[in-house]
């Protein structure tokens, strides 16, 4: 692991100190009604405001390269429970012959639209259809697959408790910590995921939404 990852992790487990890092289930705080409505809520919206869009970004993938629209994959939700998770496909269709890999930013199984896509946070899109049927909300740990699960669990016995929430499309991990394209990029998301223990306001949960904004904006960001 790099000096610098050696100090943000550091740093985030500072600023973390005060979770219960093995906090029984039963003291996890729920969250709010109103982040429950506001996904729903930017959902509908969303899916609203992005329809044109979405049928546009639909033709350039598949006028850029053969294979489906959309790419489906099974991910592990809250308690496990695994649900398939929507994205606009952005890599060739046998991306992953040679079994499962973490994508990396300069990954050459991407597609030229899927670049494009990839680098504006555009294959994302599809998720708001994920909020809307309860799978995900806006905010917390991302959704991660069962394989890479049980490996990250190896390196670090606190990995679970990040399952005891539901998955979010962004999250303080997305706009803070590394890319994750390592096991050691990825164990530096763990307490900012673990952090969602302690419950969610509504104030942090707007302002990671916006701060997520930025992130795409800039095109700084996981």
């Amino acid at each position: 692991m790099a000096v610098e990852e050696k100090e943000r992790l550091s740093e985030v487990e500072m600023l973390f100190r005060d979770i219960e890092w093995h906090a029984p289930s039963r003291e996890v705080r729920p969250r709010s009604l109103g982040i429950s409505f506001f996904d729903i809520f930017f959902a509908i919206i969303g899916i609203l405001v992005a329809l044109v869009p979405i049928i546009i970004i639909a033709v350039a993938i598949k006028l850029d390269s053969k294979g489906p629209i959309f790419f489906t994959q099974k991910r592990l939700g809250q308690y496990k429970k695994p649900f398939w998770l929507i994205k606009f496909r952005t890599m060739v269709t046998n991306a992953e012959d040679n079994g499962p890999m973490w994508a990396n930013e300069n990954d050459n199984r991407v597609t030229r639209v899927g670049y494009i896509l990839r680098k504006a946070r555009l294959d994302e899109l599809p998720q708001l259809f994920n909020i809307l049927m309860g799978n995900l909300s806006f905010v917390g740990p991302r959704p991660i697959r069962k394989y890479f699960a049980d490996l990250l669990r190896q390196y670090n016995s606190e990995y679970d408790k990040r399952f005891l929430v539901k998955p979010g499309l962004s999250g303080w991990a997305q706009i803070f910590a590394p890319y994750g394209s390592t096991i050691e990029e990825q164990l530096t998301k763990v307490p900012y995921d673990l952090r969602y223990l302690k419950g969610l306001s509504v104030k942090d949960y707007l302002m990671i939404i916006l701060l997520t904004m930025k992130t795409v904006f800039t095109g700084n960001g996981v």
